[in-house]
């Protein structure tokens, strides 16, 4: 049963893989695959969780192991996967309707999005923290030839930049991981062991705290850069701008919360192996420099694919406050965080794209009175902005509302403040952005751009259902409560 249930997850999507390459990414059904493997992960997920709710954990070998913080992942992965995945169908779909993309363009697309499913899943999944590094490093990998996928001049430039930055920023993380490696070997662990995480975290406090200084530093600095954080942020607002919807829909759910997942495994580590004081002040700086950031950048925003980035920015910088806070309740809460988050935008990111076919614009001034002509998408594209910003009864306000309570109890309450005002400014600006949009009156004729997804404006069933699900986590505990208390102690102080 262990190993069907970490086997599943991964086998799933590299299956999806050779179908899309068998059938050549030309046919619905192999969309329909994908979809498919997204629900073998979610069930993986919810089946890891009933085996490690206890405190247990599941192993495959000596590099794959499941624990709750892992099961908790898993069903982030699979849910955002499912609504992505869906509304990717009406996307494929459009694409071979439209004869804008070559046989080739469809294949490479088909293929890659299982490859990034079953590449983040390699990331929770594993306890080698060299396999981790490995695998987000191939999600830069394949995200690449994603976001390029139009190859219009933006997408060719964005894809670059990513590659880039992105690079820069996975460098900078594999030398981090040498230095724990380097460290490990100073203690009693052995040397096939010395990078699983269950090893380190064990004997953390036995690690060189002057190497363990140096490596931390890196490996923040590196995977915020894939999380968006500062200061290697400056890929996002492209990449998401101009890859389709449904993989701006899994790049900002599921790869920013990969990369803090990272984050989160070190810190065990790290608040064992150096000053406590010293972690905290770290997240912090990054945390709250990405918030202010974020506000100050969604005031200015005129495109709403990039206005979602930067809110991408902005909840990663609320989960990574809960990860500098480090209490059981601030981990339990930005786990919550990271589930609403990628629920919340993969329903913004796959409606935004239906918005473009259907306006084929993405400047904000370019659409007007959405709810007029397009009621039903007008309407789940507002309420998932009220469930971004955090309203009640969406499951953001629970989380926001529980890491505020963390921040008290740990004596922080002028960090909750900073970020309670930095919420509001973003609250604001969000407001006066998207209320026009939704509710003004006429629309100027729809301006060609060259970032248009060529599909029909598709189906809202995935974006209500992705509603409907924030709604339920918003309002019944049951059964995450349990599940996120467990993973928070094993993310938690120590």
């Amino acid at each position: 049963m262990d190993g069907l249930v970490i086997a599943a997850p991964l086998v799933a999507p590299l299956v999806a893989v050779v179908v899309a390459w068998l059938r050549r990414g030309s046919s619905p059904a192999a969309a329909w695959v994908t979809v498919a493997a997204a629900l073998v992960i979610l069930a993986s997920g919810v089946c890891a969780a009933v085996l490690t709710v206890d405190g247990d954990a599941l192993t495959a070998g000596s590099v794959l192991r499941v624990d709750a913080l892992s099961a908790v992942m898993l069903i982030v992965i699979g849910s955002v996967g499912v609504i992505a995945t869906w509304a990717s169908v009406t996307f494929v779909a459009g694409e071979i309707a439209s004869g804008e993309v070559t046989g080739t363009d469809l294949r490479r697309y088909a293929t890659l999005v299982p490859a990034f499913l079953a590449a983040m899943v390699l990331a929770v999944l594993a306890d080698n923290l060299g396999v981790l590094w490995a695998a987000v490093e191939a999600t830069t990998i394949v995200t690449a030839f994603l976001v390029g996928h139009r190859r219009s001049r933006g997408s060719v430039e964005a894809t670059w930049k990513y590659v880039l930055i992105c690079s820069v920023g996975i460098a900078l993380a594999y030398l981090g991981t040498i230095l724990v490696y380097y460290a490990a070997r100073q203690t009693a662990i052995p040397s096939t062991s010395a990078l699983d995480w269950s090893q380190l975290s064990v004997h953390a406090d036995e690690l060189d705290p002057g190497v363990m200084r140096i490596a931390f530093v890196l490996l923040v600095l590196g995977f915020g850069a894939k999380a968006g954080m500062i200061p290697l942020h400056s890929w996002l607002p492209d990449a998401h701008g101009q890859a389709p919807a449904p993989v701006s829909a899994l790049m900002s759910g599921v790869l920013l919360p990969v990369a803090v997942y990272a984050l989160i495994r070190y810190r065990v580590i790290a608040v064992q192996a150096l000053p406590p004081a010293m972690v905290r002040t770290l997240l912090l700086a990054i945390a709250l420099g990405s918030l202010a950031l974020a506000a100050s950048l969604i005031i200015a925003q005129r495109d709403y694919k990039r206005l979602l980035a930067y809110s991408s920015i902005e909840h990663m910088g609320l989960v990574v406050v809960g990860l500098a806070i480090g209490s059981p309740l601030a981990i339990a809460a930005g786990l919550l965080h990271i589930l609403g988050h990628g629920l919340g935008k993969a329903v913004l990111f796959c409606g935004a794209g239906q918005v473009l076919v259907s306006e084929r614009t993405t400047r904000i001034a370019e659409v007007r009175g959405l709810l007029g002509r397009r009621p039903v998408l007008a309407g789940a594209f507002g309420v998932g902005f009220l469930a971004l910003l955090g309203l009640p009864p969406f499951s953001l306000f629970v989380s926001e509302l529980g890491l505020a309570r963390a921040a008290a109890d740990a004596g922080l309450a002028w960090v909750i403040a900073v970020a309670l005002a930095l919420l509001v400014v973003v609250f604001v600006a969000i407001a006066v952005l998207l209320v026009p949009m939704i509710l003004g009156s006429g629309s100027p004729a729809p301006a060609v751009t060259d970032r248009g997804d060529a599909a029909p404006v598709g189906s809202s069933a995935p974006l209500v259902t992705g509603l409907v699900a924030l709604v339920v986590l918003g309002v019944v505990a049951w059964p995450l409560d349990q599940l996120l208390d467990t993973a928070s102690l094993i993310g938690g102080n120590r």
